[in-house]
């Protein structure tokens, strides 16, 4: 094994702190990874990680050893690239995690155009609507919709989406439908929680510049899209969510809007990825595919309506 393949095995069990993790992101055995470190550590004659039974840590030299490979990897890739052509194929593993309703309803039928156009890339593909730790779980970018809180990471905003608010026709036979702010009361709302040990806001509303909640009684909270809109459709409540979803999923267009000047601000949408030196040709390509296949489906401001 190389030096340079040595420091990239290094940097990725560095970032998961974990031989296991990393060897399975790589595809690599385990038994590889540790020979690699072992093999850096004898050469550099200073250990380079602190291994206990429960986690991985980098030691001081180990830090300055990350910064160093980083830079030297980078100037190397940049090194390569420039000699490269671009009609050369593109080869490799690329882990992404989208939102489950984007995957499903626009990106996963688009995506035998991509991998026609490059057979050699090998596509990992997650759909969940867990924020997933792009770093830890290995990704090499990954799809988010809303606010982000992820400030060492590079973000690529794509545009906004209107969110709207739905009801099944049932549900309002039985309750109403609610002409203002006011009927809500007399309302349900289906709670939706990433982690259901945090509590709901309610309905959320903007009027002008403002966002403003209205806490809601409701005998329902999931924690995916999918039972978000079975929810609904099964006559528990009130949903809000963004329109492309809305647009595509047959599961919601049976579904009635309502409330259509009470809606939720727009939701960001970007694409996340670690590092833009290190951002490999075929992350940037299907970034590129990514970002033109959901031009259509996104407003480039934040409007509401």
């Amino acid at each position: 094994m190389n030096q340079l393949e040595a420091m990239r095995i290094y940097l990725r069990v560095a970032d998961l702190c974990s031989f296991t993790q990393a060897a399975d992101s790589l595809n690599l055995p385990k038994a590889t990874v540790s020979e690699a470190i072992k093999q850096l550590e004898v050469q550099l004659g200073s250990r380079l990680l602190q291994r206990t039974t429960r986690s991985v840590q980098m030691t001081q030299d180990g830090l300055l050893f990350y910064e160093r490979s980083k830079d030297l990897l980078s100037d190397f890739s940049d090194l390569e690239n420039l000699f490269r052509s671009n009609d050369t194929p593109l080869q490799g593993r690329l882990r992404v995690d989208l939102p489950v309703a984007a995957a499903r309803n626009i990106v996963i039928p688009a995506l035998p155009n991509f991998l026609a156009q490059h057979p050699g890339i090998e596509l990992e593909l997650s759909c969940t609507d867990r924020r997933v730790d792009l770093i830890r779980e290995g990704f090499d970018c990954v799809m988010r919709v809303g606010v982000l809180h992820d400030s060492s990471l590079i973000a690529r905003p794509l545009g906004y989406l209107k969110q709207v608010n739905l009801a099944s026709a049932a549900y309002l036979k039985e309750w109403g439908i609610p002409k203002t702010i006011d009927d809500l009361h007399d309302h349900f709302l289906i709670h939706y929680l990433s982690n259901f040990g945090n509590k709901s806001n309610g309905f959320e509303y903007q009027v002008g510049d403002k966002t403003h909640y209205l806490p809601m009684k409701g005998g329902m909270t999931v924690n995916n899209s999918d039972a978000y809109h079975a929810a609904c459709n099964a006559g528990f409540g009130i949903i809000q969510v963004p329109q492309f979803g809305q647009m595509h999923a047959a599961s919601l267009q049976s579904l009635v809007p309502i409330l259509p000047t009470y809606c939720a601000p727009a939701m960001p949408v970007s694409i996340l990825y670690p590092d833009r030196r290190h951002l490999a040709k075929r992350t940037q390509k299907f970034i590129d595919w990514l970002s033109e296949t959901l031009r259509p489906y996104l407003h480039q401001t934040d409007q509401r309506h």
